[in-house]
């Protein structure tokens, strides 16, 4: 679950000092500041020094950019910010690659191997049952206190189990524990680095870093010059998770939007009615065809999952488009040369619009919030205005887990085909193993509805509200 720690405060106040200086067309000027102004002479510094925490900013800023946060060669290491800037400009798209997210290594803290510790609430206690259970007698005693030996210790997690007084704990490391795929490990250095050939895009480690080490690379630059030129149309695609992202009305987003610089603001919601129809189709004409079950193939990172993890099931996976492709696809037909921004929760999404020919760019919530602050815009106290184009509750439900099937399975039972929901609520190792055997468990006509993020896209890795939160506004949204 996503959650405000400082790490992510950092994060956004370096977002806002960039896209501010993009807006007022002194990036040039001022972004090689950024790091100073971030961390002044004589602050107090979060790790070794001012100059770590400042290498840190402007690796982020370079990513915010859109370029990948580790140096290609020793000269890129003291190319200045508006050097990149500029490359930016010049190269456009081109800059982009297939590494969505990438670590910076100045805020990496090589965690140590994971593994159980004991702690000082270790009593000594006569009952030792930590000892007598241990498979591999790796535990002794010393001193009246309990020791593992990591030579010995195959963490099998039986001691933290056993021991009354909880002295022993679990000690991970984050980034890979929270990765369902296993794509992020450690190189010879100790650095976390990710494997693009088995990243899936859903952001988790990107969460999970205590350090804020992981960043995805950012499109803001590119959506904003596009913005600030008034020879080109910018659409903002907005997800049906946008509800309560900003603690207040759709209406008045879509209102912000606009006074921000889009010139049109289209619900992908209306994306989700047609995917909701056309997947209802395809799941009717499998279970014709005497297939058992379908899953959805809305979730861009659950796609990625069976692509490079599970192709066994490949097969049962949907093919009809997601929202933001039809969405897209709507917007290119209505506003022929306009730039397509698709806006919601989503690090995998980026992945797809550059397999796709009807978006152009992808930003978060996170990044959206942030130029709200730096535009000045106040989305709370903005009018209401309706979007160009508009959906259905049906669609708006997609944000949710279940919102998928729910429409499928009472669309089909329209056409007079019943079958049973099968949601999968969160891809973790658990669900992916049991993705693994997908075709082999289920016996009767199924839809398998499948969210990366554990209750649906209102927790995705780039929100900014609460998602108890946003499912209240969801829920006035759909009424």
């Amino acid at each position: 679950m996503n959650y405000i720690n400082n790490a992510a405060i950092i994060k956004r106040q370096v977002m806002v000092r960039l896209a501010k200086l993009i807006l007022d067309d002194t990036i040039q000027d001022n972004i090689d500041l950024i790091p100073v102004l971030m961390t002044p002479k004589n602050s107090e510094s979060v790790r070794c020094c001012i100059h770590h925490d400042r290498a840190v900013v402007r690796s982020r800023v370079k990513v915010l950019l859109g370029f990948a946060a580790a140096s290609e060669s020793q000269s890129d290491e003291v190319k200045l910010l508006k050097d990149y800037a500029a490359d930016a400009v010049q190269k456009g798209e081109d800059k982009f690659d297939e590494s969505i997210l990438t670590v910076i290594d100045d805020a990496c803290s090589a965690c140590i191997r994971s593994k159980y510790q004991v702690t000082n609430a270790c009593r000594g206690c006569v009952a030792r049952p930590c000892i007598m259970n241990c498979p591999k007698k790796a535990i002794r005693f010393e001193g009246g206190h309990a020791i593992i030996d990591e030579n010995l210790c195959v963490s099998c997690g039986i001691c933290e189990k056993v021991c009354p007084y909880h002295a022993i704990v679990y000690q991970p490391i984050p980034c890979e524990e929270a990765c369902p795929v296993n794509a992020i490990s450690k190189d010879e250095f100790g650095k976390e680095k990710i494997d693009p050939q088995k990243c899936v895009y859903c952001g988790k480690c990107m969460l999970a870093c205590p350090f804020g080490a992981i960043m995805e690379r950012s499109e803001m630059f590119d959506v904003l010059r596009d913005i600030k030129d008034p020879g080109k149309t910018t659409v903002a695609m907005v997800a049906p998770s946008i509800a309560g992202q900003f603690n207040t009305d759709f209406g008045k987003v879509v209102s912000a939007l606009k006074k921000m610089g889009f010139d049109k603001v289209v619900e992908v919601a209306y994306g989700a009615d047609i995917t909701a129809q056309k997947e209802t189709e395809e799941f009717v004409e499998r279970l014709e065809h005497k297939e058992s079950f379908m899953t959805s193939s809305c979730c861009p990172a659950y796609v990625q999952v069976v692509k490079k993890h599970i192709p066994s099931i490949q097969s049962y996976v949907s093919t009809t488009l997601s929202p933001m492709i039809y969405t897209g696809e709507w917007v290119s037909n209505q506003w022929p040369g306009a730039t397509r921004v698709f806006i919601g929760p989503c690090v995998a999404k980026r992945f797809e619009a550059r397999e796709s020919t009807y978006v152009d760019n992808v930003m978060t919530y996170e990044e959206l919030g942030s130029i709200f602050i730096a535009a000045g815009v106040d989305v709370v106290e903005c009018d209401e205005q309706e979007p160009d184009k508009s959906a259905s509750s049906v669609g708006r439900g997609f944000a949710v887990s279940g919102g998928v099937a729910n429409a499928v399975i009472a669309s089909a039972a329209s056409c007079g085909v019943k079958a049973v929901s099968k949601p999968v609520n969160g891809i973790n190792n658990k669900t992916v193993s049991l993705l693994r055997v997908l075709d082999k468990t289920i016996k009767e006509p199924a839809f398998v509805e499948v969210m990366t993020c554990e209750g649906g896209c209102l927790n995705g890795p780039g929100v900014t509200s609460s998602p108890v939160i946003a499912k209240k506004f969801l829920e006035k949204m759909l009424k």
